[in-house]
């Protein structure tokens, strides 16, 4: 997507005009747009099942595909931002994904001042909406931004499972024009797409313990090839190799597992230190 023009625009009687940053179909800029109850496709069943599958590389990735998903199916939606968020003491973003630079303008202004609708939705835990900015007094500065970009609706969801906990908010550009009936839709995007992240860093903690388990599995049998060698060279048994070892790992400053290695590879063992380095490192 193209930057979107940044200066303010205004359509009839002075209201903000369509925005560039809006996707969705023309629609009259004065009066409410028509709404319907949530209609869940085939192909947007599938879409909202995917969004719980580890298939990305970051909170990034799976944030981004919510808001994405979220301002083609949510009726009245032209475009979404989503925050992961920490579980403890006051809130701090972790996570920002936006569909579009202009939101995450809005999102990055709420950041920079601590407070706005976001913070008031992660606070209390509950869905936090605004059906007309015009109207709105609550947040003055935040809804002199959102007018300017051309947003004049917004209602923000949040979702906490599993020590995750995710905002999701969608914009509109004319009053009234998300119906509180599309807040179950935009409550189902955001929980697939924590359990997504949920998944993800579950995934990568399992990753993480099978990587470590392997590499100690293999320096162990790096180890006890390294022992073998020395039991042979020196005609001890395996406690007196090992001990060896150790000495020679702590004499030269080098970790066993290289020392090891390097007995295995046949690369010899490392000069000793230079004299006097094991006297001034203890002073």
């Amino acid at each position: 997507m193209t930057q979107p023009d940044r200066r303010h625009r205004t359509g009839r009687a002075g209201l903000p005009a369509r925005p560039d940053w809006d996707d969705g179909p023309a629609v009259d800029t004065v009066g409410p747009m028509a709404t319907s109850d949530t209609v869940i496709t085939d192909e947007l069943a599938i879409e909202i099942a995917r969004l719980g599958l580890v298939r990305e590389s970051s909170d990034v990735a799976t944030l981004h595909r919510v808001t994405q998903l979220a301002a083609r199916a949510v009726t009245g939606c032209a475009g979404a931002t989503s925050l992961r968020w920490s579980t403890g003491g006051a809130p701090e973003p972790l996570t920002v994904a936006s569909s579009h630079p202009d939101l995450a303008e809005l999102v990055d202004l709420q950041l920079a001042r601590g407070e706005g609708p976001i913070f008031d939705a992660v606070r209390s835990r509950r869905p936090v909406s605004c059906d007309d900015a015009l109207a709105e007094t609550r947040w003055p500065g935040h809804v002199a931004a959102m007018l300017r970009r051309g947003v004049r609706c917004f209602t923000t969801t949040v979702h906490e499972y599993d020590q995750v906990l995710i905002t999701l908010t969608v914009y509109g550009v004319v009053p009234g024009a998300l119906d509180p009936r599309q807040q179950a839709l935009a409550s189902l995007l955001l929980a697939q797409g924590g359990a997504a992240v949920s998944n993800t860093h579950q995934f990568d903690d399992v990753h993480r313990t099978a990587v470590q388990l392997q590499q100690a599995v293999e320096a162990r049998a790096v180890v006890d090839q390294a022992k073998g060698i020395l039991m042979h060279a020196l005609g001890c048994d395996a406690e007196r190799a090992f001990a060896e070892l150790r000495r020679i790992s702590q004499t030269r400053h080098v970790k066993l597992t290289a020392i090891a290695q390097r007995i295995v590879s046949g690369q010899g063992l490392p000069d000793d230190p230079p004299p006097g380095r094991d006297e001034a490192e203890r002073a």
